[in-house]
This record gives C-alpha cells, structure tokens and sequence, in this order.
C-alpha cells in the first residue's frame, strides 16, 4: 500500500512540475488535469485503506469539479483563439 501511495506522490510531483514550468496555457491545464487525478486516486487509496465511504464520495465529487473545470478552460482557451 505505501508503495502504492508513493507512485501516486510522485505522479502528483510530475503533475506539479508541469504546472509550474510549462510555457503554454494547455500545458498547464494538462498539469491541472493531472494534480486532480492523482488526488483522486489518492483518495480512493485513501477510503480503501481506512475502509470508509466518505473518501469515496469526497473522491467523486472531486471527479465531477476537475471534469467541470477542464470544460470550463477549454472553452475559456477556444474564446482566445
């Protein structure tokens, strides 16, 4: 499980990074995108190992913003254009 964890850290760190040394707009939404989903899983690793559903739930409606969001730039990104 901490190995599994530790893969997640680091994919957050590599989400992290693009965010803050990509050069483009859409680069930066990528990072974005990433960060979120790896919270998510951290989430869902989270409800799994404590076995409690709130995680889930929590998890979920984390899913529901970063899709909200990332339509949301998009369209902002289309706009510009």
């Amino acid at each position: 499980m901490i190995w599994l964890a530790s893969i997640i850290l680091l994919s957050a760190l590599a989400g992290l990074w693009r965010m803050t040394h990509a050069s483009t707009i859409a680069d930066r939404l990528l990072g974005l995108q990433m960060l979120s989903t790896t919270g998510i899983a951290f989430l869902l690793l989270l409800a799994h190992w404590q076995n409690n559903a709130i995680w889930r739930d929590v998890a979920l409606v984390l899913a529901l913003l970063a899709a909200v969001i990332t339509v949301a730039l998009v369209q902002m990104l289309r706009r510009r254009t």
